[in-house]
């Protein structure tokens, strides 16, 4: 049996939509809105297209579903961001940004938001902690840490929305 298929469909402005068809062909969703709250929808089984429930967990609430139905996952090592009031966020550098092929440095994300990029996602290589003068690509994915405000900033600087 193969893996099942997540449908990921960003929404500017709200956060990203998830998308999962089960193997008894139900159609669930996930939208992981930007404040960290999460909408969980499951759809008519006639009508895959018609929401039959949906619901509205808080950050707070969907961690704890996260731990119910990933038990693994809970380790006292692993770092409760929203316990901390901070996020981590993937934040893709477009080819058509103005960062393409210029430093990190020269974005001063620190300065200015707060937030840290930890690593970078090139293709299938990840690239921790990068130094200012590390030089950026269409395509590239940053891992950007920091309040929820502050990485809302960086990626208004990286050109998402």
């Amino acid at each position: 049996m193969s893996a099942p298929r997540l449908r990921t469909t960003p929404l500017p402005g709200i956060g990203v939509q998830y998308d999962l068809v089960t193997r008894e062909q139900r159609h669930l969703s996930v939208v992981a809105h930007r404040d960290g709250a999460r909408t969980v929808s499951l759809y008519q089984a006639d009508d895959p297209d018609s929401c039959a429930q949906s619901l509205r967990l808080t950050g707070a609430e969907a961690g704890s579903l996260i731990d119910a139905l990933m038990p693994s996952h809970h380790s006292a090592s692993l770092l409760y961001t929203t316990d901390l009031g901070l996020v981590a966020e993937r934040v893709e550098v477009a080819a058509t940004s103005r960062w393409n092929g210029r430093v990190l440095g020269d974005t001063r994300m620190r300065t200015e938001t707060g937030s840290s990029i930890v690593a970078v996602l090139r293709r299938a290589e990840a690239i921790p902690s990068p130094t200012p003068d590390f030089r950026l690509a269409g395509g590239d994915t940053l891992i950007v840490i920091g309040t929820r405000e502050g990485v809302d900033a960086a990626a208004a600087i990286l050109g998402r929305e």
